[in-house]
């Protein structure tokens, strides 16, 4: 259920180096409130470890995951002050919480969004999308197709905001990048400024992981978690560089089902993390249902997190390569709440 390996790649010499001005930003923002940082001393009794705190991206100004906080940093950067020119369009290719608050953010700025999802995208993502005001359009293929094609559609009029980059474009998603450190500011903030030596991050193009690196580089271990057939960071440090690894990509966990490394993510993610784990949709499941026990409803990316730090921590290889002892701290990163709650009914109520 679980494949794990330890970074070849991993550079020790590499050092934090993230700014405070994306928080200072977003709590400038209408609705801006901190996620919160939930202390489980159940699971840190169960896996062995001091404590665990789950950082829990359950709704980011009104919207279920933390994606809003990249898109909304990189929008700004990318769109200046407000625009009188209403025919400019937003593009970006989805798993769905990208997507949607791309969307967001043109409906707030008056502009059209067009938003290109992989076939098979769950239809509560594409209803979310749509209810933005965003034209969805789905894309027969993988989501790295999907990206592919939005890349074909930019111009002078269609401006691509993507989390994921390309030769050729790399700016915008340095952008999404620097707008996650919102994340690990609270953190510092929430936890007075206590260690962490172990952080948990769902990994799916690396946008959030490079955003890890930066905050969390010479101080913290860190983990990346994919889907076993998108474990595209995984299969790449394994390499020595960048590999796509094929669609279909039919993970639950949907916002990691990416099959190609992020260019400007690659070589922070590939230096800053300790180790890689691939874990099977089973996994998920299982940590969706234990965040269920713990009062919190949370996603399929989520409770994949939980599922694979859970299985990590069982066994005592990775905890020796990891240097978790009894008093170790461990962050998970939970990125979204219940994006398909159809799903979730299925899969964690019965």
């Amino acid at each position: 259920m679980i494949d794990w390996l330890v970074n070849p790649l991993r550079d020790p010499a590499l050092q934090a180096s993230d700014s405070a001005a994306p928080l200072d930003f977003h709590r400038g923002l209408p609705g801006y409130a901190p996620t919160r940082l939930v202390d489980a001393p159940e699971l840190a009794c169960e896996w062995g470890v001091g404590s665990v705190r789950l950082k829990f991206e359950e709704e980011r100004f009104g919207l279920p995951a933390f994606k809003f906080l990249g898109v909304s940093w990189a929008a700004q950067r990318l769109l200046g002050d407000p625009h009188d020119d209403r025919d400019i369009e937003l593009v970006a290719a989805t798993d769905g919480n990208h997507g949607r608050a791309v969307a967001r953010v043109a409906r707030m700025s008056g502009l059209g969004a067009t938003i290109l999802v992989p076939a098979g995208t769950a239809r509560a993502r594409i209803d979310a999308i749509e209810g933005e005001g965003a034209t969805v359009e789905v894309i027969e293929g993988s989501y790295d197709d999907a990206v592919r094609r939005s890349a074909a559609m930019a111009g002078p009029r269609r401006l691509v905001l993507s989390d994921t980059s390309w030769p050729g474009y790399e700016e915008v998603p340095g952008w999404v990048i620097e707008g996650y450190a919102t994340i690990f500011h609270e953190i510092d903030e929430q936890g007075e400024g206590a260690r962490i030596d172990l952080a948990v991050v769902p990994i799916g193009v690396g946008a959030l992981a490079a955003a890890a690196v930066r905050h969390l580089a010479g101080g913290a271990r860190l983990v990346g978690v994919e889907p076993t057939a998108a474990a595209c960071m995984l299969q790449s440090a394994r390499a020595g560089e960048i590999t796509e690894v094929p669609g279909p990509h039919g993970s639950i966990m949907a916002g990691l089902n990416a099959g190609l490394p992020s260019m400007v993510a690659w070589p922070l993610v590939s230096a800053g993390f300790d180790v890689f784990c691939a874990a099977e949709d089973e996994l998920a499941v299982v940590g969706m249902r234990r965040l269920a026990e713990l009062a919190l409803a949370a996603g399929e990316c989520s409770g994949g997190a939980l599922g694979a730090a859970a299985r990590l921590l069982a066994d005592p290889a990775a905890r020796e390569a990891l240097d978790v002892d009894a008093d170790t701290t461990v962050v998970v990163l939970l990125t979204e709440g219940v994006t398909d709650p159809e799903a979730y009914d299925r899969l964690v109520v019965g």
